[in-house]
């Protein structure tokens, strides 16, 4: 029997899943020093709102947090966005999923966008992300690391359909983490010449 194919989209497993936590140096030491997994991307996200760390999972795919400075407790039922990013609701409680991204190739991203839409579906405006200010650009420059467009489903779950850019370097990983009370761990993502730490710490 053949193998069942998706004849709409050309989705190419889980580019990432958004979780929110209470502490991104805690999340970093769980999830790099006790599960292995790479950090290969930290974000600090404009005007002190927060960061967004990325987690290597395997095969291309990433397993990412964000960190709010103002984030509610954990509590059932607090599981998905308000609303779509570019209207100001991004903030989730902690341990929810924030949104599910699908990963798609960057070459058909403009067309499932328009095909989303010819669905009926209500979409956000296309997001190229960067290392600019506000991240995110008009124009898909050499700057920009993923483009993105986000919708929900009938239950409101924020779902993504996301496209790499580029490969990710060590040069991706330059903020220390967040901690609960909103400062900033010290030597835990960062050597001391600015470099980041690619194995996980042992010991202590």
């Amino acid at each position: 029997m053949p193998t069942p194919a998706n004849t709409e989209f050309d989705i190419r497993g889980v580019n990432h899943i958004a979780l929110v936590c209470r502490d991104m140096a805690r999340t970093v030491e769980f999830y790099r020093d006790i599960l292995g997994m790479p950090l290969v991307k930290t974000i600090e996200l404009p005007m002190k709102s927060g960061q967004h760390f990325f987690f290597d999972i395997g095969n291309g795919d990433c397993l990412a947090f964000f960190w709010f400075p103002d984030a509610p407790a954990n509590a059932p039922g607090v599981s998905s966005p308000r609303t779509l990013p570019h209207e100001g609701g991004l903030v989730t409680a902690h341990g929810s999923m924030n949104h599910l991204a699908f990963n798609v190739p960057v070459e058909k991203f403009d067309a499932y966008v328009e095909r989303l839409r010819s669905k009926g579906i209500e979409v956000s405006p296309v997001f190229n992300h960067d290392n600019s200010a506000f991240q995110i650009s008009a124009e898909v420059t050499d700057e920009v690391f993923v483009r993105s467009v986000y919708f929900f489903d009938p239950d409101g779950v924020c779902l993504e359909f996301a496209a790499w850019t580029r490969p990710m370097g060590p040069a991706d990983v330059e903020h220390e983490a967040a901690t609960a009370d909103g400062g900033r761990s010290q030597g835990l993502v960062l050597d001391a010449a600015g470099a980041p730490i690619q194995t996980a710490r042992t010991g202590g």
